[in-house]
């Protein structure tokens, strides 16, 4: 009887394998296929999908998802972010689910618009200052500065250059980015993982904060009510004020593919304004959904500051909503541009 009972359990065990390895093989005769050429569409366009199934299994149901939203085949690509998803052919066949997912790659339906600028004011800037944030608060200019050793945080006189008020980071920490909301100003690092927040009156430290996802810290801005915040990549990560989990992001993406090299953030009458590492020019980015409408190409102003063996890239966007102007300087450059931007 024992042997019997041995008897079934093996033969048991042995059909299930096989009625297994039977259903992961007619899973591979499944395919999908899209009207996306590169499994890249545009904004505006109409995703079509199709399950390929050259050897006609039975198949029970099919359902499609976009990040977890069920689409039909047939689906206009509008309301949606940019960048990379995910998208999913959920099937069932032999009484089994079954999933097949690919990537897809959103795009703006338009390419950037092009702005130029006009120097309206010169003014001095620390030479010594490696300019990593830069923003304007109630009338009043704040910078955040970065290497490690030298990395400050500072409330300057625009016109003058005078420094009002100064404190040093600790040695261990490369000082990035910074915005002022609700009185409180947040200051990122760059591979330490942490950011500080500082009472704006008194730059009393407050707290400290841990990134999440995001492993670095580059820019932040915020409108308001939320902070973003960017970490070298495509990706702009939204944070909570409260809390600083990071809750979403968006991708940087134009009509051609993302830009990587997010850096320097500024809040500008509803669009995020990011200069790109290493670039000296500026992208105009939708918070909603990404798509970089607007660049602006600023290499000329490194040529009008002084010229010395310490000179790096520009960086540093700061929008005065009182003049309705940008100030734009960079990374140890003796010179503070005001700017206006317009149509090119």
């Amino acid at each position: 009887m024992k042997t019997n009972k041995a008897l079934i359990v093996i033969f048991l065990a042995t059909l299930i394998f096989s009625c297994g390895s039977n259903i992961n093989e007619k899973k591979k005769d499944f395919s999908v296929s899209t009207n996306a050429k590169n499994n890249a569409i545009a904004l505006g366009e109409t995703l079509n999908i199709t399950l390929e199934n050259p050897k006609n299994h039975p198949v029970e149901s099919v359902t499609y998802t976009l990040n977890g939203k069920e689409i039909s085949e047939s689906t206009p690509i509008t309301d949606i972010k940019l960048g990379e998803h995910t998208l999913v052919a959920n099937l069932n066949f032999d009484g089994t689910a079954h999933s097949i997912s690919q990537k897809l790659t959103v795009l703006n339906n338009t390419a950037p618009t092009v702005y130029t600028y006009k120097i309206i004011n010169e003014y001095p800037h620390d030479i010594t200052s490696y300019t990593q944030g830069l923003e304007f608060y109630n009338g009043e200019l704040y910078e955040s500065t970065g290497q490690r050793g030298e990395s400050k945080l500072r409330k300057v006189d625009y016109k003058t250059g005078e420094i009002l008020k100064n404190i040093d980071l600790e040695d261990a920490f490369f000082g990035e980015g910074l915005t002022v909301l609700k009185d409180k100003i947040y200051q990122l690092t760059w591979t330490s993982g942490t950011g500080f927040v500082y009472d704006v009156e008194t730059f009393e430290k407050l707290e400290s904060f841990k990134y999440n996802k995001s492993k670095e810290g580059w820019g932040i801005c915020n409108d308001g009510k939320t902070l973003y915040k960017s970490d070298g990549s495509e990706k702009i990560w939204t944070l909570n004020p409260e809390t600083l989990a990071e809750e979403n992001y968006i991708q940087a993406y134009h009509h051609a593919g993302k830009v990587i090299g997010i850096n320097e953030l500024e809040w500008v009458e509803g669009k995020i304004y990011a200069n790109r590492y290493q670039k000296n020019g500026v992208a105009i980015i939708n918070p909603t959904n990404g798509a970089i409408e607007g660049v602006i190409d600023f290499s000329p102003l490194k040529n009008k500051v002084k010229q010395h063996a310490g000179l790096d890239v520009l960086n540093g966007i700061a929008y005065n909503p009182e003049t309705k102007t940008l100030f734009i300087t960079g990374k140890r450059w003796d010179k503070l541009f005001e700017v206006e931007i317009f149509e090119k």
